[in-house]
């Protein structure tokens, strides 16, 4: 009686306003803007839509979809619509050339991504570069007259590329194959393959099996990528080539080493490269990174920024070429990186630190040198700021209400994408104080209209370590004073992520549970991200008590209001919320059903299992062979409290989960089977940690109504 009492509620709600609650199948519709870049005169803004289409090669047919990404333009200030310049295959990665006629963009050919030109006086896309390791993340030079790309290449290829490496050399590090010295292992054998051959006969016949994929032989620290186990090494080289046709792509970057990002220069003469350049040590081994400068051709490299047991990069030179911002902190995964800007004039400066103790992003410059624009996670949002170089004052141009995934800023123009509980994503425009901002694209607007959307409400309280914990409270759809509602506790991942009204990947789950009547409870626990370095390392060696305590106190207080049933309580939450799941059911029995999605659940064997293996010895201060360590690892680990777990757990994991490890998941599902416990466990083929946010968006939805349905058989009688 009391579901067809809900039920009743929201039918009366949607023939009130002529809306209806958010389908499960409306996650199709969403459309994100991204990857925005503005002429150099400020005047057109060039933006990338991702969209979802139904995947008419997939079969069955009409059951299946696929991600495509679009590349638009619009007039900075909104006087027109915007206009789709791509169409069929996706295209990314938009970048002006600087007089402002033509636009270069990559889209994927024969497998690989490769640059193309698309000139604005007519004609299709030309493709420029037929590079055969792809080409991505195009730039142009201030002149016009050439782009520098980015390449993934293989060790194996870049040590037999005749031009790339015309002598062959050999890594300097060693490659730490046991038992062989050096990067003697590295060397080509003129041997012939003979399984009953001499030593080096059989050891070429070993390694054809490796090129046939008949064996993966793994000697890499960092084994793991996010699908699956990847004993190879791959090195990002920067290239640039020339607009003349029939010219090819010539190197900037030499040598086996880790190179993050390379840029122009303002003048054109210099680069900026971000790496870590050292001849000792393995590439694996290396968290280290630095900013050089360099001649046009990657000669002549000069440290500009670098220290041992530091991490320094993202620079961002201003348009003059006096200022340049970058970030930079320790090694470490439990720390935040710093905003610096420095003055270049023409010897090493001073860091001076900017004052802002939060995760930054999108740094932008101003025309004029004037302001460093950037967003920061922060309080439930992600805002925008600005900040001057010589006075070191930050201002907040955004509220803390809506969340900022890309920007741009021309002449006076800021253009951006926001997302907020009305819209989960649209193009923006604001004057460069951030004034006056509105919407000047509508991809989300004539579908959101037609739905009823709950609203959340934000709290705070102060936790056991006097820290302000943040939560926002959802009502279902049509909420009715003095009834009861089933209330879902739902929790994030990282541990070091942050959730609020700006949050996009959780905007479409909240509304549905909401319309489905359900309250939906969220918080920012200790070790969030967005609330300064101190609150993000406060649950140092403690994942669970200290966490659950917060989130269970903001649960204790949305149940004091008295709308939700304390007989009908839900948890869900996937990675590290994935982990806190199972440790607050192994601790706590309130809860009707719960779900726990792409979890860790024993600390031990995650840090062998999954490519995210840093995590342990960063929060936990070591490695599980050591005593003191192992002790709390232990401790820590949710399956320790299998056996005191009995609320109905359904857990989630893809096949293909290399980042926490599916065998997390397996072994969680078998050891409350064995104990007879409620328990259902779903594999989601292929699936990556992904999942719910870019993953198989027919594997999205069955996770979403599967964890709805699994609610349903304990709240919905």
């Amino acid at each position: 009686m009391r579901k067809l009492a809900i039920l009743w509620m929201v039918v009366i709600a949607v023939r009130a306003t002529g809306q209806v609650p958010v389908k499960v199948t409306d996650l199709l519709k969403i459309k994100s803007v991204g990857e925005i870049t503005l002429s150099k005169d400020g005047s057109q803004a060039a933006f990338v839509v991702t969209e979802i289409e139904s995947d008419s090669a997939a079969k069955p047919a009409g059951w299946d979809y696929k991600y495509v990404n679009h590349i638009y333009i619009v007039p900075a200030d909104g006087s027109a619509p915007p206009r789709q310049l791509t169409s069929k295959e996706s295209a990314s990665s938009p970048a002006w050339s600087p007089d402002g006629k033509q636009l270069a963009f990559v889209r994927a050919v024969d497998g690989k991504p490769q640059i193309f030109l698309l000139r604005f006086d007519g004609g299709e896309p030309l493709q420029l570069t037929r590079w055969r390791y792809g080409a991505g993340t195009p730039k142009w030079s201030p002149d016009g007259k050439e782009i520098l790309f980015s390449s993934k290449i293989g060790l194996k290829e870049l040590i037999k590329d005749s031009i790339l490496n015309p002598t062959h050399v050999l890594p300097p590090w060693p490659t730490e194959e046991p038992g062989i010295p050096g990067n003697a292992a590295l060397r080509p054998s003129s041997a012939k393959p003979n399984p009953d051959g001499n030593m080096e006969e059989i050891r070429t016949y070993l390694a054809n099996d490796v090129t046939d994929k008949k064996a993966k032989v793994v000697t890499k620290l960092n084994f793991q990528d996010e699908m699956e186990v990847n004993p190879d090494m791959t090195f990002n080289e920067f290239f640039v080539q020339s607009l003349q046709p029939g010219a090819l792509p010539v190197a900037v970057t030499h040598g086996f080493y880790q190179y993050a990002a390379v840029g122009w220069g303002s003048d054109g003469q210099q680069l900026i490269i971000t790496a870590h350049i050292d001849s000792t040590e393995n590439p694996d081994r290396d968290l280290e990174s630095e900013v050089y400068l360099a001649d046009r051709d990657g000669q002549h490299l000069r440290l500009l920024l670098g220290a041992k047991g530091m991490v320094y990069n993202n620079p961002c030179l201003s348009p003059s070429g006096k200022w340049l911002a970058f970030e930079y902190g320790p090694t470490s995964y439990t720390r935040i990186p710093q905003l610096a800007i420095i003055a270049l004039n023409g010897s090493r400066a001073t860091i001076d630190s900017i004052p802002i103790d939060r995760s930054v992003a999108n740094l932008t410059w101003s025309g004029d040198d004037k302001y460093l624009y950037f967003t920061a996670h922060s309080n439930g949002g992600a805002p925008i700021y600005r900040v001057s170089p010589t006075t070191r004052k930050v201002e907040q141009l955004s509220d803390y209400n809506s969340g900022t995934g890309s920007l741009d800023l021309r002449a006076e123009h800021l253009v951006f994408s926001r997302t907020e509980v009305a819209d989960p994503s649209e193009l923006y425009t604001a004057d460069a104080d951030g004034q006056h901002a509105r919407a000047i694209s509508a991809f989300n607007t004539s579908w959101v209209q037609s739905r009823v959307l709950s609203r959340p409400e934000k709290h705070s309280f102060q936790n056991s370590l006097g820290q302000t914990v943040e939560y926002w409270v959802m009502k279902p759809v049509g909420y009715t004073p003095g009834h009861q509602y089933p209330l879902l506790l739902d929790m994030h991942g990282g541990p070091s992520a942050m959730w609020g009204p700006g949050e996009s990947s959780m905007w479409h789950e909240f509304q549905f549970f909401c319309g489905k009547g359900y309250g939906v409870i969220y918080c920012n626990p200790r070790g969030s991200d967005g609330y300064g370095q101190d609150f993000m390392r406060a649950n140092i060696k403690d994942w669970g008590d200290g966490p659950t305590s917060d989130v269970l106190t903001a649960l204790d207080k949305t149940v004091a209001e008295g709308w939700a049933d304390t007989s009908r309580l839900v948890i869900s939450g996937g990675s590290y919320a994935g982990y806190l799941t199972a440790w607050i059911v192994g601790h706590d029995h309130r809860f009707k059903a719960a779900c726990a999605q792409r979890g860790v659940y024993d600390l031990a064997t995650f840090f062998g299992e999954g490519n995210a293996w840093r995590l342990v010895p960063n929060y936990f201060g070591g490695y599980p062979w050591e005593p003191e360590v192992k002790a709390i690892l232990q401790h820590e680990s949710p399956i320790t409290y299998v056996k005191d777990i009995t609320t109905p757990l359904i857990i989630f994991h893809g096949e293909s989960d290399r980042r926490t490890g599916f065998v997390q998941g397996e072994m969680l599902y078998r050891s409350l089977k064995v104990l007879g416990r409620p328990v259902e466990y779903v594999r989601h083929p292929g699936a990556t940690h992904e999942l719910t946010r870019s993953g198989d968006n027919r594997q999205r939805i069955d996770q979403m109504l599967r964890t709805w349905e699994f609610f349903e058989r304990y709240v919905g009688r």
